[in-house]
């Protein structure tokens, strides 16, 4: 894990084990079709990435740091499994995650 860390590129950070979905071809060993590979963005996703980086956020998402779309119509109360996660709220397809006391201990 560190030594996706050690520059901090934000690609780095992306590609770690365990980051981001879209980033991985497999999925509990099944192909995953919406992997970045398959994807043709457009002028707007690089828009909208570059007002991510430049520090700015969606005011309904608060502080949370995680994110899924769980490809379901509930989302679950916690998140990551190891419950250093509460639900904060959903937009759309996505369940954002705000950290809780157990999340220090992560």
């Amino acid at each position: 894990m560190q030594e996706y860390l050690k520059d901090g590129s934000i690609r780095n950070i992306i590609f770690q084990q365990g980051q981001f979905d879209c980033a991985r071809e497999t999925i509990n060993n099944q192909y995953n079709p919406q992997n970045i590979y398959n994807m043709n963005p457009t002028q707007i996703h690089y828009d909208i990435a570059d007002w991510a980086i430049a520090g700015n956020k969606i005011n309904e998402v608060g502080e949370c740091l995680w994110y899924l779309n769980p490809f379901r119509p509930n989302c679950s109360n916690t998140f990551p499994s190891n419950g250093s996660g509460t639900f904060h709220t959903r937009i759309n397809e996505h369940c954002f995650y705000r950290p809780t006391s157990k999340y220090s201990q992560t």
